[in-house]
């Protein structure tokens, strides 16, 4: 604030401004980027009380970010509900932080049954929705499948944010529940998110865990990561 010529009374940044801050207009683990958006604030506000002799903002407050950083330069995936078959909510983790994302499934008719996957998917990815397709073939009566929906039927599992590259096999047991959604026409569970890998037995392996400051009670834990996932509830 000295280099901008401010005091630390003149100008408040509350919590809520500072996270609006980080949401909206930062994407780094690190808290460079975060500095310059809270300098270019301070310079905005120093050049107005120099020209008009006070600041017209002493707090900035969230709503007042349009105002001093423009539109927002980044947005968050938000969940929207499972309203249709074939929806599931996702969890991915990214160098700048948790995320969630969607797995969507659509069928159409057509001979062959052919799989096809769109959202920039990397290769690991995309084995793994193979295996969640190939899991659910061997075990259809176990949901009441007409085993001639695989061959009347085309598959098309995507992922939004296609510019977005997204990789890793953590998705396994959201595509595979996914690709049971549409196939049942059964909708999925509101406010659930899933992940971890699957095997071709159909086990759903245990997720690497990291210490988070905020935890989600509706993830379904596999027993593997029992431990972890009471550790993060004692850090809650």
């Amino acid at each position: 604030m000295e280099a901008k010529r401010t005091q630390k009374t003149d100008i408040k940044l509350p919590k809520n401004t500072l996270e609006a801050i980080i949401e909206s207009y930062t994407r780094e683990s690190g808290v460079r980027e975060l500095e310059k958006k809270i300098g270019k604030i301070l310079r905005k506000s120093a050049r107005q009380y120099a020209t008009d002799g006070y600041f017209a903002k002493t707090e900035i407050k969230p709503g007042d970010l349009y105002e001093f950083l423009g539109a927002p330069e980044y947005t968050r995936d938000k969940y929207q509900g499972n309203e249709y078959a074939g929806v599931v909510t996702g969890l991915a983790w990214t160098a700048v932080g948790g995320e969630i994302l969607f797995v969507e499934t659509s069928l159409s008719r057509g001979k062959g049954g052919r799989l096809t996957l769109t959202g920039n998917l990397g290769d690991v990815m995309k084995e793994s929705a193979m295996l969640a397709l190939e899991y659910i073939k061997a075990h259809a009566s176990i949901l009441d499948l007409d085993e001639e929906i695989f061959e009347n039927w085309n598959i098309h599992i995507h992922v939004p944010e296609g510019a977005i590259p997204k990789d890793g096999p953590s998705a396994g047991i959201t595509m595979a529940t996914s690709l049971a959604s549409a196939l049942t026409q059964r909708k999925v569970k509101a406010n659930i998110a899933m992940t971890g890998e699957i095997t071709l037995r159909g086990k759903v392996l245990p997720w690497v865990a990291s210490r988070r400051r905020y935890w989600q009670p509706n993830v379904p834990e596999s027993k593997g990561n029992h431990h972890e996932c009471r550790e993060q509830k004692e850090h809650r």
